[in-house]
């Protein structure tokens, strides 16, 4: 069995190598996508939660899911990713 491996901040399934961030090294980032995280840094340094929320909904609706139905899995989802549990550093 395969474990998908999803973007720490947005959620974004990162399923190919081109997908994921870069560290500072060069390295390759095993927690962030290359749209949120790159040469070590986040993309949007002072995003918020309710911003990425904003942010990911407009895609999950391109990609054709309901407006609702997005905003209840990333209410679940989001606060549960390491960029914005409590108490973990970013």
């Amino acid at each position: 069995m395969k474990i998908q491996v999803v973007c720490q901040s947005g959620g974004m399934p990162m399923n190919e190598q081109s997908l994921f961030g870069t560290e500072k090294s060069g390295a390759r980032s095993e927690d962030y996508c290359c749209y949120c995280y790159e040469k070590g840094e986040f993309k949007q340094s002072d995003l918020t939660l309710k911003e990425m929320t904003e942010l990911c909904v407009s895609y999950m609706k391109e990609d054709g899911m309901e407006e609702d139905e997005a905003r209840d899995i990333l209410r679940v989802t989001l606060p549960s990713l390491k960029r914005w549990r409590k108490g973990v550093p970013s």
